[in-house]
């Protein structure tokens, strides 16, 4: 099916430069450069042959290159239900853009100004661009791989040492040391018998 659906993409719309994204691990998608987003979605929700009728869930990853947005879509048809993952690039860290498809699916709206409000990526022409998760005045993304938490906030100190699990966060430490020293013994092993 995905292949199928990148041929009438690439045919529709050809600035989206679809490619078929096969996943080892995980669920395959399509790859498609950030511009073509608008275009892309119009297409899949409406074309006869693959339609696409539900936006499920917008997400987006810190690469740290790059952030990746991705859209889950879906078709409920009893007769023939389908998923499709999207995803798309964008490479501009300081103010990430892309267009907002919620004129296309309602259901983008909130899910945008999360992946906005987690990640700092704009969605250009969203009709209420602001946080949704954090208050108004929260500086930083906290998802991106490079941000750091304020020590307060409105005069409140964000993580108090007395409220921290430090337990757990130090067996973690040691549950991957752990994992180090198992997998060394067991290349010592095979190294062992290798020479017998």
């Amino acid at each position: 099916m995905l292949n199928k659906l990148v041929e009438l993409i690439n045919s529709n719309v050809p600035e989206a430069k679809a490619q078929h994204i096969n996943a080892e691990i995980g669920t395959s998608s399509i790859q498609i450069e950030a511009s073509a987003i608008l275009k892309v979605a119009e297409f899949i929700k409406d074309n006869k042959e693959l339609s696409f009728n539900v936006l499920e869930v917008i997400s987006g990853v810190d690469f740290t290159e790059y952030i990746e947005v991705n859209y889950m879509f879906a078709n409920f048809d009893v007769n023939a239900p389908r998923d499709l993952i999207i995803k798309l690039r964008v490479t501009g860290r300081v103010s990430p853009e892309v267009l907002s498809i919620t004129s296309v699916y309602e259901s983008a709206n909130f899910q945008e100004r999360e992946c906005f409000d987690m990640l700092g990526v704009e969605f250009t022409n969203h009709p209420d661009p602001r946080r949704i998760l954090c208050p108004d005045d929260w500086e930083g993304f906290p998802l991106r791989k490079d941000y750091m938490p304020p020590k307060y906030y409105n005069g409140m100190e964000i993580y108090p040492e007395h409220k921290m699990n430090i337990e757990d966060r130090e067996f973690i430490v040691r549950q991957k040391e752990m994992i180090k020293q198992e997998k060394a013994a067991a290349k010592a092993k095979a190294a062992e018998a290798a020479v017998e």
